[in-house]
Parts: structure tokens; C-alpha cells; sequence
């Protein structure tokens, strides 16, 4: 998931239609609730039972690195069905928030088909990279974070002026307005600096947000550079084994 303790989100004035945000979020929800991750299905059991079957759950749905390249033809694609598996309630909303609050101006940008494709594209990559800086790991990873990255990557370079409202600690999480260009770099250091920082085992795949990032940064750079920047209206901001 994409811990962003600086960051929160607020309701754009005017909001786009955005048929494809409206419908990942919804295939996100629905596949968390039907999963023994939610904890709503009693056929999953409880306690330890239930344990092993989230654990069962996200090694069969998520991407571990050290089976990707072993030419299984299923490990090759759990790089794309990890994207729509969350490993808990917090995980769930704290990736669906963001996506709600950047993914839909970003689609009307693009059109709707390339946003997807540029969702499950960038999304895809961001885990292989992963995967491929740990391919020894045999930590499951499933989660959105590496798909909304790129959002906001892409978000960055066309709606840099976009007024995002955050929340910082050090203020007492008062309320206070940056534009994008400000706060989503600010965002990518401490991505970074935890990256450099990340230890072996269950927790953050901050790796895999910096490569989506990166990559939807780039693509839309490739894609829009020499047409008109959107300034856009005021937007909001927004992890399993292991989490993105």
C-alpha cells in the first residue's frame, strides 16, 4: 500500500467522468470482500485456519519474485492479478482512496483506453521490477500501489499546478494546500529514503511504488510532452504477506 503520512485527500470542485477509476475500484472492493483477507466470509474459518488460507490466498493471487522466472506460465501473470488483490482493510481503502482521487482526472485526460492499459501496463511493470530486485524473496506481493505509482507519476506531469489539501504530523495533521508538483515529489523522497531502508520480510514494497512512479511519469512525458498542461481544478491526495 502506499503509506503516505503526508498526504490526504479532498473533493475536487469539478470531477470528470471516470467510468474505468469507478470500475477497478468496484473489481478491487468486490474481489477483497469475496477473499478470506476481509475476514467476512465464515467458509474461510477463523483464527489460525483463516490465517492459512490468507496465506494460501495471496502466494496463489500474488507475485513472488522467486517463481516469476521459473518459466511457469501462472507466475508470469500474477505481476497483473496481484494489482486486484489487497491484503487488508487499511491496505484496501488506503490504495482505493488514491486511486479515486488522482486516477480520475488522469483518465479523462488519457481517454479510457489507454488508461487502462496504461493501468494494468505500468501496474505490471512496477511488480516485475520488484520481482526482479528481489527475485530470491519468497514473500508474497499483492496490492494496487505499483499501478497508482503511475497514476500519480503521470498525474504530476499534467496536472502539476492541481491544488492537493494535506495532512503533516508535524503540524498536528492540520489541513494546508500544496500544488501537486510540490507534494508528489515530496512524496517520492520518502519512498526512497524507506526504500533504502526496507528490511527483509513482510511489509512495504516501496520499490515497486519509485518504478511505477517512474514509469508513469515517463510515459506521460513521452506521451503529452508538447501538448497544453491541464492546470486543473483542486484535487485530492490520497498496502498479504507483503504489502504495496
Amino acid at each position: 500500500m502506499i503509506r503516505n503520512w503526508g498526504s490526504a485527500a479532498a473533493g475536487a470542485l469539478r470531477r470528470p467522468s471516470a467510468p474505468v477509476t469507478h470500475t477497478l475500484i468496484a473489481v478491487c472492493c468486490l474481489v477483497f470482500l469475496i477473499g478470506p483477507a476481509s475476514g467476512l466470509d465464515p467458509g474461510y474459518g477463523t483464527g489460525d485456519e483463516l490465517l492459512a488460507a490468507q496465506r494460501g490466498y495471496f502466494r496463489h493471487w500474488g507475485v513472488i519474485p522467486a517463481d516469476v522466472f521459473e518459466g511457469s506460465p501462472w507466475s508470469a501473470l500474477t505481476p497483473a492479478t496481484a494489482l486486484f488483490v489487497h491484503g487488508s482493510w487499511v491496505h484496501l481503502l488506503g490504495n482505493m482512496l488514491f486511486l479515486h482521487v488522482f486516477g480520475t482526472m488522469t483518465e479523462a485526460r488519457m481517454g479510457r483506453l489507454r488508461f487502462i492499459l496504461f493501468y494494468v501496463g505500468c501496474g505490471y511493470l512496477a511488480l516485475l521490477g520488484y520481482a526482479v530486485a528481489n527475485a530470491d524473496s519468497e514473500q508474497s506481493l499483492v496490492g494496487a500501489s505499483g499501478a497508482i505509482s503511475a497514476i500519480l507519476g503521470a498525474f504530476l506531469l499534467l496536472f502539476p499546478r492541481a491544488r492537493v489539501t494535506s495532512l503533516l504530523p508535524f503540524l498536528f495533521f492540520l489541513p494546508v494546500r500544496f500544488p501537486a508538483w510540490v507534494v508528489l515529489p515530496f512524496w517520492v523522497v520518502l519512498q526512497w529514503l524507506a526504500a533504502g531502508q526496507a528490511s527483509e520480510g513482510p511489509g512495504v514494497a516501496y520499490l515497486a511504488h519509485l518504478v511505477g512512479f517512474g514509469l508513469g511519469f515517463c510515459w506521460a512525458w513521452a506521451r503529452f510532452t508538447g501538448a497544453t498542461t491541464v492546470r486543473g481544478a483542486p484535487a485530492p491526495a490520497p498496502e498479504g504477506e507483503n504489502q504495496q
